[in-house]
């Protein structure tokens, strides 16, 4: 399973030229802690926290948190652009749930962004992955039947999970595709290991 299985997507953005009080307003009525920036053409260019907001409005130039170049003058920013992170912490497409988590948990985040390349095509919370681990065996055992659908007669494979352990049993003489299906059995959100087996 990889980061675009979990993601959601389309992200909620803002642009650098947003107000700091526009992107207030998403954190709180979203129930989001942070949300990735990006540029005209999609690009990530950074992502402004909850942090980034309540450090730009409330800390003083004392604070050994640092008060930030708005509080240094006595005024708070008024654009994204000037309270964002950047460069933004972010992860590919194709990053594995175990890079998400490490990546996540080193940099105490609670969100991060994915993208392909450069472009924005994504975000993953926290929330993502507990989600994941939330999946029974059954449950995870009926999406990999459901996807099956695609490979022929569904009577042709025996499904059977344990802890997230897919093991798929091919009745068929023909069997061609067990690269494609091993494949799109890994992209079924709670699948750790894949095995097919004649």
């Amino acid at each position: 399973m990889r980061a675009r299985d979990i993601m959601t997507a389309p992200a909620v953005t803002v642009t650098t030229n947003a107000s700091v009080s526009r992107a207030a307003e998403i954190l709180a009525q979203r129930g989001f802690t942070a949300l990735p920036v990006i540029d005209h053409a999609g690009k990530l260019v950074g992502v402004v926290s909850e942090a980034d907001l309540i450090r730009n409005r409330y800390s003083t130039p004392e604070s050994p948190l640092g008060g930030g170049a708005g509080a240094a003058a006595d005024r708070p920013a008024q654009t994204v652009g000037e309270v964002m992170t950047t460069p933004p912490a972010c992860i590919d497409e194709a990053a594995s749930l175990g890079t998400i988590a490490d990546t996540m948990l080193s940099g105490r985040r609670r969100s991060i962004p994915v993208v392909d390349g450069s472009r924005l095509v994504g975000v993953i919370t926290r929330r993502d992955l507990v989600r994941v681990l939330a999946r029974s065996d059954a449950q995870i055992a009926l999406d990999i039947r459901r996807r099956l659908r695609g490979f022929g007669d569904p009577d042709r494979w025996s499904v059977e999970v344990t802890n997230g352990k897919a093991t798929i049993t091919d009745d068929a003489i023909e069997r061609t595709d067990h690269a494609l299906v091993e494949g799109a059995v890994q992209a079924v959100p709670g699948v750790r290991e894949v095995t097919v087996t004649k």
